[in-house]
């Protein structure tokens, strides 16, 4: 079940009311990612501040979650002894089916959930439809409807949450951004179909035109419903259970995992009847009967079969849609957490700061509309340019107008402040100055803790515009520099440091010649009158300081959280050369991959405190040096060597020596480095042909990182960096059609309503006369029925298209898996990142060329 963003507060407030100091703890299982880092801290403040215990997971992937869900939460089900309670869910599961991953649903039990409810607050999609429209106990059968509908609980209409629902039974319920009611309704309805669809053979598909194809196979794979009863899948009519046990240990040793994702399907609930029997099977079916007056024959069994057979087979063709559309990313956690805490009168600077941090750091991993992909940039006109395009561009100046709230300016006797002239702020305004400004930042790294010779030469976006992985990107760079009149003895200086002058006129000669250099993005952009429109500040960065001890951009905070969790602040202590080296023990790859999901977790707690700590924070600093220097040697020697490949859907290379190798094997630093790459890659592209290839969405990237301990490839995939505002742009123009549309009916309806008010008064006329009637209601008729098929071709025009542009990586890996014998693992919540034995990778990319991998 989902519950709408209008009721966000709704279960929160109900918690408060009904906590207290022997509750069990609230438990909250956090994705190792910044955004969910961030969420975490925002919901903590809110627990601590209403006096709820609370208990903090961090979790590495899915067979930690399933762990998670053994170990804590099944011990809190009712059933099992315990006193029920809140599982809180952070930027994990939303893509997988949760109930019998987490173990709160088992085949043959009546009563899933035992009272343990579980919130699920997740950017991922697409959605495990189940989740969003099932994940509830059933009410007990009446005696006289025992359908899925009948015994939904009160107060849940259609899988959405009302304000009549009663928390306390348990279940499954997704926050909704406001895109699960604005988009999902056509999935809703098939969903809603399945559910309640008799049990019926798929014997005689082929007696209705239906073969069993592989789409057919795979839409039974990816169908979602579900309910608190034994489970089993659409084929469960023709499939024995010796048939599932012989396959089921097969895929594991294909995927050497027993990741879920494999089959993000619900545990299937059938309706009561069936149409084994003929009276229950005749009263179930979904199509009206005839009228009395024209009394034919009853339908047969055979053709009730047969049309539930293609019922079911176009419902599941919807939800196999969906679920195939590919990754893309919605609103940050953080952001949803803050709307809590807004909804509860709760907002200040400090949860304002922490949704910043979060939602910056969702655009430094690429985490778009689009899925993983490079961003895109402001010369490609066909599209808007940014992260997550113009609802990235909505959010970001709603968090401007919160740091306006609750950051009024200072009087200053009538002086400009310093970031109003274009000066970067890199002190605090006084010693107890802990304030949110608004500051134009560049597209530097930074900044404040570098020089500004090794900032602009590691931004990944003077990275790609001036080519800086070549001898000529550097001559461009120090030419640049020359015409701004910075010296290099000045700009490798420390950047606090330089001559005042300099960093004052900074912004204005980026502005001045970055144009030259195909850099207009460089700085935030200013008016024709050289003044930011109306004060909005478009494009403008954030920064607090934290008294003399420190000022920090929200970029820099998330950049050093990000190093903590990928690397840790020990790494610099250790010779990377011995690190690649100790292989000499064997060790079971199991255990060295649960040793290194517990070093992830170490360094969650490394982050966490670190987001509220400001020495452990600044402690972080050369760790994130550290690595961003790691990428860009990396990444400079993949380009030069011409390591970059071009295969049939994808580029592709490969990390596997060098001294850097080791930084790598973490998911999140090799996306970063695929991200560096791809959007060099997108930059070539341009220049070489004047366009993207794919349709203006650039090629999409397949990165691999050798890991020599365990003897795995790590494979992260991402897109092109286009299309991220498709989806989008069309609800907004779907919007738009609907609502011309109506006007259009309405207009058609009155001028209906006229020619039949004028044809009755032609035909009174008529009567009086005593004249007969002619042909002129067929006429009328005929127009009526030429209006009705014009609606009809609109809205045809008015679908919307879905998918374009989207990361497609995640289906692709799946499918590789299922048609060869290639041992990998699917075990991270980034479904574009999978692990790869050594010796199958070339075998596995070979299938994977074949596939069509963004949308």
């Amino acid at each position: 079940m989902y519950l709408p963003r209008s009721l966000i507060s709704k279960l929160y407030t109900h918690l408060q009311t009904t906590r207290h100091p022997l509750s069990p703890p609230v438990l909250i299982l956090v994705a190792l990612e910044p955004d969910a880092l961030c969420g975490c801290r925002i919901l903590t403040r809110l627990l601590k501040h209403d006096y709820i215990p609370h208990k903090i997971q961090p979790v590495a992937g899915y067979n930690a979650l399933e762990k998670a869900g053994r170990e804590l939460v099944v011990p809190m089900m009712q059933s099992q002894g315990g006193s029920g309670g809140v599982v809180v869910c952070l930027g994990v599961g939303g893509m997988v089916d949760l109930g019998p991953l987490l173990g709160l649903e088992t085949d043959g039990e009546e009563s899933p959930y035992s009272g343990v409810e579980v919130w699920v607050i997740d950017a991922h999609r697409p959605w495990n439809l189940g989740n969003v429209f099932g994940g509830f106990p059933l009410e007990g059968p009446s005696n006289d409807i025992n359908s899925y509908q009948s015994r939904t609980p009160p107060g849940i209409s259609g899988g959405q949450v009302g304000r009549a629902y009663k928390s306390g039974n348990g279940g499954i319920v997704v926050f909704d951004d406001g895109d699960i009611e604005e988009e999902l309704g056509k999935e809703r309805d098939a969903y809603s179909s399945l559910v309640d669809m008799p049990d019926i053979d798929d014997d005689d598909q082929e007696n209705i035109g239906y073969s069993d194809d592989e789409d057919a196979g795979d839409s039974q794979d990816y169908t979602s419903s579900r309910a608190g009863q034994k489970r089993k899948s659409w084929s469960d009519g023709h499939n024995d259970d010796s048939s599932d046990d012989e396959d089921r240990p097969h895929q594991r040793r294909r995927s050497n995992s027993s990741s879920p994702i494999d089959s993000p399907q619900r545990p299937t609930h059938r309706g009561l009847v069936s149409l084994r029997d003929p009276e229950a099977g005749l009263s179930s079916d979904p199509i009206e009967p005839p009228s009395a007056a024209q009394e034919p024959p009853a339908p047969s069994a055979r053709t009730l079969r047969r049309r539930l057979l293609r019922l079911r087979q176009d419902n599941e063709a919807v939800l196999h849609k969906y679920y195939k559309m590919g990754l893309s990313f919605a609103e940050p956690i953080s952001s949803m957490m803050y709307s809590l805490a807004s909804e509860l009168g709760r907002e200040d600077n400090d949860l304002l700061w922490l949704t910043i941090v979060g939602v910056t750091s969702m655009e430094l991993y690429g985490r778009s509309s689009a899925g993983v992909a490079a961003p895109i940039r402001a010369n490609d006109t066909s599209r808007p340019a940014g992260w997550m395009g113009i609802r990235g561009a909505r959010l970001r100046q709603l968090l401007r107008d919160e740091v306006r709230r609750l950051n009024p300016p200072e009087i200053t006797n009538g002086r400009v402040a310093p970031e109003n002239t274009g000066v970067i702020p890199t002190t605090a305004r006084n010693p107890e100055d802990t304030g949110i400004r608004l500051s134009p930042e560049p597209r530097f790294l930074l900044i404040r803790h570098w020089s500004l010779y090794d900032s602009m030469l590691h931004s990944p976006y003077l990275f790609s515009r001036l080519k800086t992985w070549s001898e000529t990107g550097i001559k461009r760079l120090h030419k640049l520099l020359a015409k701004m009149g910075v010296s290099l003895a000045q700009c490798k200086q420390s950047y606090t440091h330089m001559d005042m002058m300099l960093k004052r006129e900074l912004r204005a000669k980026l502005l001045k010649y970055g144009s030259l250099y195909n850099l207009d993005e460089m700085v935030p952009a200013v008016d024709t009158d050289g003044k930011d429109r109306a004060g909005a500040k478009d494009g403008w960065g954030f920064v607090r300081s934290w008294g003399w001890r420190a000022t920090l951009s929200a970029q820099d905070v998330s950049v050093v959280i990000g190093a903590l969790l990928e690397v840790g602040k020990h790494i610099q202590a250790t010779d990377t050369s011995m690190a690649v080296s100790q292989i000499a023990q064997e060790i079971e790859d199991e255990a060295e991959f649960t040793a290194q999901s517990e070093e992830w977790v170490s360094r969650f707690w490394e982050a966490y405190d670190a987001l509220e700590n400001i020495d452990c924070l600044k402690a972080g600093l050369p760790t994130a040096k550290f690595l961003h220097r790691a990428i860009y040697r990396t990444g400079t020697s993949l380009i030069n060597k011409k390591q970059v490949k071009h295969l049939r859907a994808f580029r592709m290379c490969v990390v596997k020596d060098g001294p850097d190798v080791v930084l790598f094997t973490h998911p999140a630093a090799l996306t970063k480095l695929s991200l560096w790459i791809g959007e060099a890659l997108a930059e070539q592209e341009r220049e070489s042909h004047g366009k993207l290839s794919h349709g203006g969405r650039g090629t999409p990237l397949v990165v691999a990182s050798l890991n020599e301990k365990r003897g795995v490839y790590i494979v992260v995939g991402t897109g092109g960096g286009g299309g991220p505002d498709t989806t989008f742009l069309n609800r907004e123009a779907a919007k738009r059609r609907k609502a011309e549309k109506e006007s259009i009916s309405k207009e058609k309806e009155a001028s209906r309503l006229a020619r039949e008010k004028i044809k009755e008064e032609k035909r009174a006329a008529k009567r009086a006369a005593g004249q007969e009637e002619d042909d002129e209601e067929l006429e009328t008729e005929s127009e009526a029925s030429d209006s009705d098929s014009d609606e009809e071709s609109e809205d045809e025009e008015a679908e919307p298209e879905k998918g374009y542009g989207l990361n497609k990586f995640g289906s692709a890996f799946q499918e590789v898996v299922s048609e060869t014998n290639a041992r990998v693992r699917i075990d991270s919540f980034e479904h574009c990142v999978v692990e790869v034995k050594k010796e199958d990778l070339g075998g596995f990319l070979e299938s994977l060329s074949m596939k069509a991998v963004v949308g």
